[in-house]
């Protein structure tokens, strides 16, 4: 059973056996505080536990997280907006619905279009099953 661990500055847990969010709300929240307002982007840490960490980010128009990658599998969900999503190998528009994946390892950037958001779940580890 997971440990109840607490955000460092709200108390608001990071990981326990059933959690739900009101994204809605949350976006409201993270739009509405300073880091918002003085940055391009803002985000919030919903989930970080074993195996899987869930950030809800949002973005400005015209804002760029330039060339990043993770180690592990990524999902990213378009919550509003449009965002560009580029890697080497290519370049797709998402809008607002859409889902894409990625595997882990590979650089990529994403542009947002026009004020965005997304829900982002990383496989923070990644088990490799033994065959017989």
């Amino acid at each position: 059973m997971p440990t109840l661990r607490p955000h460092p500055l709200t108390e608001r847990p990071l990981d326990a056996p059933l959690m739900t969010f009101d994204i809605s709300s949350l976006l409201s929240q993270i739009k509405g505080e300073d880091t918002w307002h003085k940055s391009t982007r803002n985000g919030m840490t919903l989930l970080k536990g074993q195996g899987l960490r869930v950030v809800l980010v949002a973005l400005h128009a015209s804002a760029v997280m330039p060339s990043h990658r993770a180690d592990s599998p990524i999902s990213f969900q378009v919550l509003e907006g449009g965002l560009k999503f580029s890697t080497d190998a290519q370049a797709l528009t998402l809008a607002k619905g859409q889902l894409l994946t990625l595997q882990g390892g590979i650089s990529h950037v994403v542009e947002a279009l026009e004020e965005a958001a997304f829900l982002l779940t990383l496989a923070t580890e990644t088990p490799h099953p033994v065959e017989p």
